[in-house]
């Protein structure tokens, strides 16, 4: 696949299209395949670099990490109103948080579409409507079960513990070709099996004609009055001087993800009530356990299976992972000999997580001097009360399976049995002291009926512009409570089919 960069160019640059795309992962992607599919010039425009598929797979960790995720990893939502800070990862690169996921392709849960469909009267949005989108989807990027014999030893002896409480462990479904579960996969695939969009996608725009630009960053989306016309861009070249590249185009899409699609459209002149607001994050805790015997929790598929169980009743899922041996010993508590005496036995270690299905919490602002956004996060009272239940429950699973201890995401506390566990005040843990992450941002832009409660219209059209439209996480109209880039890339090819039509 052919990617051109603003690093290799040595002069301003001036270029004319049919729709620019701002972003390349699974919004951008998908919007920019159909639309070129369908004869029109595009043109993709990425801040971040391209590193082809093979190439990333033969990484380090650290290298993906340095070179790919947004701020190396380290960007986060600042918890306010007691709640904890939430660490949030994304991608920036050709593809985007894409070829960083660990492959996971959940639908768009019912009792969620029939929320929107009916409470929010977004009425295309009902499962049966949403139905050949998902469809459609899956067959482009091949989405899969995990079998059960890719699951690591870890998960098996989680889903062992859950099945005492009734509690079922499912398949993973993963936009996978030919994987044999070496658990990469948020780091790269070595085989080239994950079907990220810059394996499944981009290379269709390319070869029916889109234009995709690495290493340039959108300033803002050029307006005259209600109508869109193009965008100004900068890059730098390898000698470090600034370059500008003005775009004209007959439309613009934002897919720039839910931290800055809104500063990008407030830049651009949009103004809303409801811009950079409710975000959503999916907060999500890990538990880790120790077990007598080796587990090898690495050996496996990264996501192999999860616990949809009180998922509609108490907003909780429980995802299988795998973090890289180096990562999950650094986060192990201790010092000198006895943090040395727990790191030399992580084979013996397991891991689970689980993710809150919460409110709209969140919002997205604009920092002083750089313009770069910072997130914070108010965690509803509700979301805040269901902490001590989720992490209770893992402990449960995991000593029902045989654990010896467990190790909570609680700063400050030592790994407990199951008496620890049942004496440990959950309750009376403070936001600060909780160990929280997420990679789904979602809905600062968020879709609706009405231009006084969404940013846009049933079809990602920005209110009250004539042809400016949206297509990233930030249009979810509310948190999804799984993990959303199926979720997306459907949202995306129906926006895409719209604009067809």
């Amino acid at each position: 696949m052919t990617v051109r960069s603003g690093l290799l160019e040595k002069k301003d640059l001036e270029l004319d299209c049919d729709t620019v795309v701002i972003g390349s992962g699974a919004g951008g992607a998908v919007v920019a395949t159909h639309l070129a599919e369908a004869g029109e010039r595009v043109l993709v425009l990425e801040e971040g670099p391209y590193v082809p598929a093979l190439d990333h797979g033969g990484m380090r960790q650290s290298e993906s990490i340095r070179h790919l995720w947004r701020d190396a990893a380290m960007t986060l939502a600042v918890g306010v109103g007691g709640g904890p800070s939430i660490n949030v990862t994304t991608g920036r690169a050709v593809g985007g948080s894409s070829i960083l996921t660990g492959g996971v392709c959940f639908r768009i849960p019912e009792h969620v579409l029939h929320q929107w469909s009916r409470e929010l009267e977004l009425r295309d949005l009902s499962p049966k409507g949403m139905a050949p989108f998902f469809e459609q989807v899956e067959r482009d990027v091949h989405v899969e079960e995990v079998p059960a014999d890719m699951r690591s030893r870890g998960t098996a002896l989680f889903g062992e513990g859950a099945a005492k409480f009734g509690a079922a462990l499912k398949p993973m479904r993963r936009n996978t070709r030919g994987c044999d579960g070496c658990g990469r996969c948020n780091f790269g695939c070595p085989h080239g099996s994950k079907m990220s969009v810059d394996v499944s996608y981009l290379p269709r725009a390319v070869a029916a004609g889109a234009e995709i630009w690495a290493d340039v960053r959108v300033d803002r989306v050029k307006m005259s009055g209600a109508r869109a016309t193009g965008v100004d861009a900068t890059f730098r070249d390898l000698d470090d001087n600034k370059h500008r590249l003005r775009v004209r185009a007959e439309r613009v899409v934002v897919a720039a993800n839910a931290m800055y699609t809104p500063l990008l459209l407030e830049r651009s002149g949009v103004r809303s009530p409801q811009l950079g607001k409710n975000l959503t994050l999916h907060p999500s805790f890990r538990v880790m356990a120790r077990f007598d015997e080796p587990v090898r929790g690495w050996e496996g598929a990264l996501q192999s299976a999860y616990i949809d169980h009180y998922e509609e009743s108490e907003g909780m899922l429980f995802n299988s992972l795998a973090i890289p041996n180096g990562v999950m010993a650094a986060t192990l508590p201790g010092f000198g000999p006895k943090y040395w005496s727990r790191a030399k036995d992580v084979a013996h270690l397991a891991i689970f997580g689980g993710m809150l299905h919460d409110d709209a919490g969140g919002e997205v602002h604009r920092a002083p001097f750089t313009g770069e956004p910072v997130m914070s996060y108010r965690m509803s009272e509700r979301d805040f009360g269901r902490i001590p239940r989720l992490l209770r429950r893992m402990a449960d699973f995991w000593f029902a399976a045989g654990a010896r201890e467990i190790i909570l995401p609680v700063f400050g506390t030592e790994p407990l049995d199951a008496d620890g566990v049942a004496r440990f005040p959950f309750e009376q843990v403070k936001g600060h002291q909780l160990e929280c992450s997420s990679q789904h941002p979602l809905g600062s832009c968020q879709m609706g009926v009405a231009r006084g409660t969404s940013v846009v219209d049933t079809n990602g059209k920005v209110w009250d512009t004539d042809n400016l439209y949206v297509a990233c996480g930030s249009i979810m109209p509310t948190s999804l409570g799984v993990n959303p880039q199926l979720a997306i890339m459907s949202m995306a090819t129906r926006i895409a089919q719209r604009m067809k039509a």
